[in-house]
């Protein structure tokens, strides 16, 4: 689902390629292909396609990643500009 946007920069995806082992499972949980493989490592491929879902970092069994999950401040802060939602909640 690399077409849903949210804001740039703003995502709490964090990413220590030093810890991974290339194990692939980010790659398989991610709804929306935010990790792909790359010579026997996951890279990030599109962190601010990221939901914050913490799909990732719960399956990741050498704790190279971290997410706050659940945040979703970016999809907030967008449903408030689209007129969706009255109060952003980040938190």
């Amino acid at each position: 689902m690399k077409d849903q946007r949210y804001l740039e920069n703003v995502v709490t995806l964090a990413y220590d390629p030093n810890k991974c082992t290339g194990c692939g499972k980010c790659v398989d949980v991610c709804p929306h292909a935010v990790f792909s493989m790359n010579g026997g490592k996951a890279r990030l491929a599109d962190r601010d396609g990221c939901m914050e879902c913490g799909a990732c970092a719960r399956n990741c069994p050498f704790g190279a990643i971290s997410v706050v999950a659940g945040v979703g401040c970016a999809w907030a802060i967008t449903m408030v500009e689209l007129g969706l939602s009255k109060t952003p909640t980040c938190g």
